[in-house]
């Protein structure tokens, strides 16, 4: 009780979102695009310090949280650096992740290690910060939208433990959503093959993608950030993982 009356004693008229994962790719997308709808933005990284802080300078209202979700992260802390500075959280944007290239095929190299860490941060650290966030999103009758991917509705992705861990992921979303409305809503977005630097060597499934999807092209940031958005400022909707990827899970 004694952080829901501090939030609301300092609550202001400004919407916040929190973006984890936030100084690259679909992460910064979202930022700026949030940012440019009127939102305060919170920024965070687990590495990229300085491009975090440049990112943050450089919105309107924005400050800079820094720190890994996953492993032994303070996720109280983080929501509290959130809380310091705004008084409210109205939007949660678990869109850090993490993975290993290994060919599906290779089941000696997807070690029990390599699941562990994987799960960590797209599973554990994402529901860890969900729960922390949880009575701050009570409080504004706000919501969480998930990054997670079309390699947890099909049998794709970058490997394994990343398709399975995106398939608790999305699993994770409808279960959260059953249990915090109505004044939480929870919704997840599913990319396809985005346009990014963790993706940019992968030509081969740029050109599949291009050939064989209909919208013939792979994905931009901000094409993930726009339903991102709408997700998230869509009061009627909860539950619901949403594959963005110009139609490639129709030809699968």
């Amino acid at each position: 009780m004694g952080r829901l009356v501090a939030i609301e004693r300092t609550m202001t008229d400004r919407p916040v979102v929190f973006v984890t994962g936030s100084t690259s790719g679909i992460g910064r997308a979202t930022a700026l695009l949030f940012a440019e709808r009127g939102y305060a933005v919170a920024v965070n990284s687990s590495r990229s310090v300085s491009e975090g802080e440049t990112l943050a300078a450089s919105l309107p209202d924005a400050i800079y949280v820094p720190g890994a979700i996953g492993g032994d992260a303070d996720t109280d802390a983080m929501v509290s650096q959130v809380l310091a500075r705004w008084g409210r959280l109205d939007v949660l944007v678990n869109n850090a992740g993490f993975t290993h290239v290994i060919p599906h095929q290779d089941l000696e190299a997807a070690t029990v290690d390599i699941f562990r860490e994987i799960y960590d941060v797209n599973v554990f650290g994402t529901w860890k910060l969900s729960v922390s966030a949880m009575p701050a999103l009570r409080a504004t009758a706000g919501n969480i939208v998930n990054v997670s991917s079309i390699a947890g509705l099909r049998p794709t992705g970058s490997s394994i433990p990343y398709a399975s861990s995106k398939a608790a992921l999305n699993h994770l979303t409808v279960l959260m959503a059953k249990v915090t409305g109505p004044e939480v809503r929870v919704n997840a977005v599913c990319p396809g093959l985005i346009d990014t630097t963790w993706t940019q060597d992968w030509d081969v499934i740029r050109q599949f993608v291009s050939a064989v999807a209909p919208l013939r092209r792979s994905g931009q940031p901000e094409d993930v950030a726009a339903l991102i958005f709408a997700l998230a400022t869509t009061p009627y909707i909860t539950g619901q993982c949403v594959a963005t990827d110009g139609g490639l899970t129709l030809t699968q």
